[in-house]
């Protein structure tokens, strides 16, 4: 009997959660010669924001004769996040480690507290003002706006966020250039959507800037995605 017992210890343990790998210490090799694309994630990220611009951005890696991105995840923990939807992700990189690698695009999507706590998260967002200085492009998707304006960086440029929370937007940043009735607005190194399904939009459109109308609607048909940026709702400043 105590054969058996010691037996279905032994069994439990070997199943339990509690033993699982709870961190990610081998984030994804970075190819040479690609753009390198990091996703700001954190607890109440919301799904669509995050993977229908990481989904566009990976699929890069599939066509020829581009600078194709790496595509990773950074958080301020190396420990699971829990998405709005329930979705636990292992972060590729801390970002308040040493070992973070150069950013060249910077994606933000929303999370369900980028219109309260997150914004005090000074850390945060030192380090989204920091990663802005040299990075090609700064996105947003949904709320993720808040963030980007709560840091600063929207101050000079127009800009878009999730149209329900417009008004809350301009009541919050009073004196920035707000744009409604577009999917999403391209001004300077920002590029701030309305989120939801039409993120895609905006990676498909960052991906028409860097590599062209052709391969922009090739990788928007390999998901299943019809393509024409003169049909989309969008706005450009074309003084910069």
């Amino acid at each position: 009997m105590r054969h058996l017992i010691f037996l279905f210890v032994v069994l439990f343990a070997a199943c339990s959660p509690l033993e699982q790998k709870t961190t990610n210490s081998n984030p994804p090799p970075l190819v040479a010669n690609r753009y390198n694309v990091a996703f700001l994630i954190m607890d109440g990220v919301y799904n669509t924001e995050l993977t229908a611009p990481y989904d566009i951005f990976q699929h890069t890696i599939f066509r020829k004769n581009i600078k194709a991105m790496n595509t990773f995840t950074v958080a301020n923990t190396l420990a699971p996040v829990t998405s709005f939807e329930g979705m636990r992700i292992l972060p590729d990189y801390n970002y308040l480690s040493a070992d973070l690698p150069s950013i060249d695009i910077l994606v933000v999507p929303s999370a369900e507290h980028h219109l309260d706590t997150d914004l005090e998260d000074e850390v945060m967002l030192d380090f989204v003002r920091t990663i802005s200085q040299n990075a090609l492009y700064v996105t947003s998707h949904c709320d993720g706006a808040f963030v980007l304006a709560q840091a600063g960086l929207l101050d000079e440029v127009a800009s878009t966020t999730f149209p329900s929370d417009i008004s809350k937007y301009r009541e919050r940043f009073p004196d920035l250039d707000v744009r409604d009735s577009v999917l999403f607005v391209h001004d300077g190194k920002f590029i701030t959507s309305a989120g939801g399904a039409k993120s895609f939009e905006a990676a498909l459109y960052l991906c028409e800037v860097l590599y062209g109308a052709e391969i922009a609607r090739s990788l928007a048909g390999g998901l299943v995605i019809d393509w024409d940026l003169g049909t989309v709702p969008h706005f450009k400043n074309r003084k910069k």
